[in-house]
């Protein structure tokens, strides 16, 4: 009995020193590594990349930036169901254990003993976090150990949902998405609220190989895996059997998302806001920072605006001859490959790639170029169709010698006539258009150019043009408010002006002829260049300067007679942000593409309307004490002498050069403006609430042709895009404020008159005409005190029309 005690004794003394020798290992082991473990505190203010997302006016989606394709959710808004199905796939004992699933281990070892594939590793969604968050993806002891240690600490210090939260947001899955809110838009197109069991169940699969899942290319693999966590989820009592079944036996019904400014036609927008948030913010905010930003896009009017410009710069150029092929291809075997391999501009639609298969004297037989999969392959379908001799008869030839086989050319499908098309093709000829709101500044639409796949160089902020008359309105604005009316009388004769340097300046005007004194109005309405010149000198071009400065036209003008009929260069967006404060009284504007912007937390960083709202906070609505908008602004021309200066360029589409645009039968204001050499055309332009303004104009800057003016084409894209984006809105006339005195003249001689020929004149309080006087001295009737001195003229060009 002894021996047998002793026995005893020896194995419990021997297991004791065993178990405290392997205890004390353990503990030294878990104290070596602990000393250098990463700081798992961090974990509290989670803090991930996150994409800055670009919202235009109504609350639609205009572009994404980001290095990593993430939107951050809560626990609380993601669904029990995502959840669910995560947990099904990735650790089923996920609210049991303490970071470290026993069963899990136990069972990895068996699969790993018997030699078969393995299914399910052992690691926890704590160990994932440990490991995605704080160390590396190393295939190493130490990492494990270290990751084992980790999420005992991260299970003592958060609670469950926040782990969750963690992971679900950081996880990738796939396409370059990060977290579920990301990956259900990007992979179905819906919230993480929309999704189904069988779409919750994909995405659930995808953390453990995403490539291996891709829904294009192993189609067949990520409909087992989602099955697979289908069933698992059916296992835990998460769906019904009933429920499983029809989930496995849907489709997968992959929709990715295609999320570009193209579908809105807003190209240039939106890379303009993103310069602005990467000067403003840096790129690290831009693109990590998960900003929010509320443009002031109207995505209707941006469509408007770029159906007007082009088919303003289309119909220039079709007037201009074809030029020939995109470029030429083999159509001796499969002609969809080949064509399939040519680049195409992505923001032109419906316009479309072809190649001519066969062509007569009649028609155009043509192959379409094969649309992408989503998978990125060309589609196997191969479509035909024809070119019409009146969808081709603006090349002034014969088909058969203007399109041969094998030409790659651009087409048009035919308004109600299937398989027709127009031929067209890229115009050489460029410009821009802006829509602003007068009196915030904000750009409701904004065209940059033909197509922003073929140059992101936005022409309409970063091309600097001559505004030729388009300046006028400027010039004739300094007139009006030092003292002239719109009746004063300006001699419209030659007139010769010596340069320093000698030579002599003779300015002429775009007619000949009809030649003599008239009235101011008459100047602007038909953009008479000799009065313009006289009256820039009579009040001053230090002066005109100072109101070009106002402006924002120009920041430090050379006070030369020359600058007055617009040589020097400006910008589309300064122009039409010029004509916006005649428009709007005389009140400077901002110009903005942005309404707001929110951060991560959605406080409010930076907003473009700083007017000061008296009585919006008020606990209960007061009809005798109403909320109103206090703005600050400041004055840069006197109210009246706005109003003076539309009443008169209300004359330039009534009668003047901008008549094309009268059949709107509208208020509408604006001005022509043509450069020598017909360079740069022009129209700015304005309704009450709404200024326009474009240029058509080559890159490198060259003549447009002898005979084009800006009333043949600026005019009418004004026109066109008018039409389309006042359509069904009520026609308001301008308002006329307080001291404007509207008397009857005659339209030529600007004398009292009611007869036929008069017309209504706006002036300020006694500066009304008498019933009759004469003009004085060579520059009509300035007014008393007006500057007379010579100007410098300068060696620019300057505007004709």
């Amino acid at each position: 009995m002894r021996l047998i005690a002793r026995f005893f004794g020896f194995l419990f003394a021997t297991g004791a020193i065993v178990f405290v020798g392997g205890a004390l290992a353990v503990g030294g082991l878990v104290y070596a590594y602990s000393k250098d473990l990463p700081d798992y505190t961090q974990l509290k203010n989670y803090d991930p990349p996150i994409m800055t997302r670009i919202h235009a006016g109504d609350g639609s989606i205009l572009a994404e930036y980001a290095h990593e394709r993430r939107l951050y959710l809560p626990s609380y808004a993601i669904p029990n169901l995502v959840k669910q199905a995560f947990i099904s796939a990735e650790d089923k004992n996920f609210y049991s254990h303490h970071g470290i699933d026993p069963e899990g281990v136990v069972r990895a070892v068996m699969v790993l003993a018997q030699g078969t594939r393995h299914i399910q590793g052992a690691s926890t969604i704590t160990q994932q976090v440990a490991k995605n968050f704080l160390l590396t993806n190393e295939r190493s002891f130490d990492r494990k150990f270290k990751e084992a240690l980790l999420s005992l600490r991260i299970e003592q210090a958060y609670s469950k949902d926040h782990i969750l939260e963690l992971y679900l947001n950081e996880i990738y899955l796939g396409l370059g998405n990060y977290g579920v809110a990301a990956a259900a838009l990007n992979y179905f197109n819906k919230s993480v609220n929309e999704l189904t069991v069988a779409e919750a169940a994909y995405l659930a699969g995808l953390p453990k190989a995403p490539n291996n899942y891709n829904p294009f290319h192993n189609r067949e693999a990520a409909i087992a895996r989602r099955n697979y966590v289908i069933e698992r989820m059916v296992e835990n009592g998460y769906v019904t059997r009933q429920q499983g079944d029809a989930a496995m036996a849907e489709p997968l019904n992959v929709n990715p998302r295609v999320l570009s400014p193209d579908t809105m036609e807003a190209g240039y927008f939106a890379e303009e806001i993103r310069r602005e948030l990467g000067d403003r913010y840096g790129d690290k905010k831009l693109y990590e920072g998960g900003l929010s930003v509320r443009a002031t896009l109207d995505p209707k009017m941006q469509l408007m605006a770029r159906k007007a410009l082009v088919d303003g710069l289309v119909r220039f150029d079709e007037a201009h001859g074809y030029r020939g092929p995109v470029r030429r291809i083999d159509i001796g075997s499969d002609w969809g490959q080949a064509l399939g391999q040519v680049p195409v501009l992505g923001d032109v639609a419906p316009w479309r790639l072809a190649v001519v298969l066969e062509s007569s004297d009649s028609d155009a037989r043509i192959g379409l170029q094969p649309p992408r999969e989503k998978s990125g392959d060309l589609s196997p379908q191969r479509a035909t169709g024809v070119i019409t001799l009146d969808g081709a008869r603006w090349i002034r030839k014969r088909l058969r010698q203007a399109l041969e086989p094998g030409d790659v050319v651009y087409v048009e499908p035919t308004d109600g006539k299937p398989g027709q098309y127009r031929l067209r093709q890229v115009p050489e000829i460029s410009g821009a258009l802006i829509a602003m709101d007068p009196f915030t500044g904000r750009v409701f639409a904004m065209v940059g150019g033909f197509s922003f796949d073929q140059s992101s160089f936005n022409r309409a902020i970063q091309a600097w043009r001559q505004p030729g008359s388009s300046f006028k309105p400027i010039v004739y604005s300094a007139a009006l408010d030092n003292g002239y009316t719109p009746s004063s009388i300006i001699l419209d004769e030659p007139i010769e002006i010596v340069q320093p340097n000698g030579e002599v300046w003779r300015p002429e005007n775009f007619e000949e002829g009809h030649y003599g004194p008239h009235t101011l109005r008459y100047g602007i309405e038909h953009s008479k260049n000799l009065m313009t010149v006289r009256l820039a000198r009579d009040i001053g071009m230090p002066l005109i300067a100072e109101y070009a400065r106002r402006f924002g036209v120009y920041d430090n003008m050379t006070p030369v007679l020359s600058m007055a009929l617009g040589a020097g260069e400006t910008t589309l967006m300064r122009m039409v942000t010029a004509y916006a404060m005649l428009d709007n009284g005389g009140k400077r504007i901002r110009p903005t593409l942005i309404d707001r912007i929110q951060d991560r937390q959605g406080h409010t960083i930076y907003r473009h309307d700083d007017r000061e709202c008296l009585g919006c906070d008020a606990d209960a609505f007061d009809p005798g004490n109403l909320p109103r908008l206090v703005d600050h602004s400041e004055q840069v021309i006197d109210p009246l002498t706005a109003y003076q200066m539309t009443s008169i360029m209300e004359g330039v589409i009534q009668r003047g050069t901008g008549v094309s645009i009268k059949v709107l039968n509208r208020h509408l204001a604006g001005k022509t403006g043509t450069t020598n050499d017909a360079k740069d055309l022009w129209f700015v332009g304005f309704s009450t609430d709404l200024v326009v303004g474009v240029y058509l104009g080559y890159d490198k800057p060259r003549s447009t042709g002898e005979k084009a003016q800006a009333a043949l084409y600026a005019a009418p894209i004004f026109r066109d895009f008018m039409k389309m984006a006042l359509a069904g809105k009520p026609d308001t006339p301008f308002r006329v404020p307080p001291g404007i005195k509207l008397i009857s003249v005659d339209l030529h001689s600007g004398m009292r008159s009611s007869g036929q020929g008069s017309i209504m004149e706006a002036f300020k309080p006694g500066t009304a005409p008498p019933d009759s006087f004469s003009a004085g001295g060579e520059g009509g009737a300035p007014p008393a005190g007006a500057p007379g001195t010579d100007q410098q003229v300068g060696s620019g060009t300057g505007g004709l029309y």
